[in-house]
């Protein structure tokens, strides 16, 4: 039996879109067996009456991905999912998903694939490096794509805390992509350049000053928050309650913010989409410094 646990994920942090993935210590869990009996998926917490229990699940899409990268085949599996991750949320569900069952499956056979091709598959699947990246090393990452391929480099951080509020409010990633320019202005573009590599630094030392500075952007949320009700007055109470620093969740809706005291944030966004009529969730979560854990017949791999 393969025990494999994979983090939430926040991208983007503001400035870093598409670049910038930072892990969250709010994890998944798949238990993956063989069987005799065909294909089985049993899925508990969220999603449990949303997910597909099916061969069109996305986990079970990806360990059957990496069964055929390595020509194996299985009669029967048993997909057992414990999911704590809300569905989107912006919070990395689906890119945890397909880390947990391309991990899973390549356990299974005897780890035929390195964490980097594995993360190749996940990106191939689900789509989100950044989000990928978090998931799979842990603590933060960035990304970067071009014709040879994708580079992921894992970046130092402070041991940080932070507040995390998640809004009833139904968003699709395509639309919110949708929503984004097809060009945008060059002295935007050098903006969140430099903002990008001040946010890295801030989160190297935790100095929450410079982190409120870094985290501002021109790219992309300036045309996602309009979707999503409520926000403005949950960032707001967010920084009235001690945060410095407060940013879209990758492509929404959820929210991170950084500073104050965390559950005290947490609880004022919170009140702040409550105010707007929005029903929400809150967590205060750590950074996870470690990424996907394996796990094959109780041994840590």
């Amino acid at each position: 039996m393969i025990s494999v646990d994979v983090p939430a994920s926040t991208a983007n942090l503001g400035p870093g879109y598409d670049c910038l993935g930072l892990a969250l210590e709010l994890r998944n869990e798949l238990e993956l067996r063989e069987t005799d009996d065909g294909l089985q998926v049993e899925i508990q917490g969220e999603g449990s009456h949303d997910l597909p229990a099916d061969a069109t699940n996305l986990t079970v899409q990806a360990a059957f991905a990496v069964f055929e990268r390595l020509g194996e085949r299985r009669r029967g599996l048993q997909f057992r999912c414990t999911n704590r991750i809300p569905l989107g949320s912006g919070l990395g569900s689906s890119a945890a998903a397909a880390a947990a069952g391309a991990l899973a499956a390549n356990a299974l056979v005897s780890g035929g694939l390195s964490l980097e091709q594995i993360m190749g598959v996940v990106y191939k699947i689900e789509g989100h490096a950044d989000n990928a990246a978090a998931c799979l090393y842990g603590g933060l990452n960035a990304v970067a794509t071009d014709q040879g391929g994708l580079t992921v480099r894992q970046l130092p951080t402070a041991n940080l805390i932070l507040a995390v509020a998640v809004p009833d409010v139904r968003l699709s990633t395509q639309a919110m992509r949708q929503a984004l320019p097809s060009s945008v202005a060059l002295k935007d573009a050098v903006f969140n350049l430099g903002h990008s590599v001040l946010l890295t630094e801030a989160l190297r030392t935790g100095d929450l000053d410079l982190l409120a500075f870094a985290s501002q952007d021109r790219l992309h949320q300036p045309y996602r928050l309009g979707y999503i009700p409520g926000y403005e007055t949950a960032a707001e109470a967010a920084r009235s309650a001690g945060a410095q620093a407060v940013a879209l969740s990758g492509a929404g809706p959820g929210m991170v913010a950084f500073g104050g005291e965390p559950s005290q944030v947490a609880e004022a966004m919170v009140g702040g989409f409550g105010r707007a009529g929005i029903s929400a969730r809150s967590w205060v979560l750590p950074i996870a410094p470690q990424g996907a854990r394996v796990q094959v017949e109780g041994s840590p791999s």
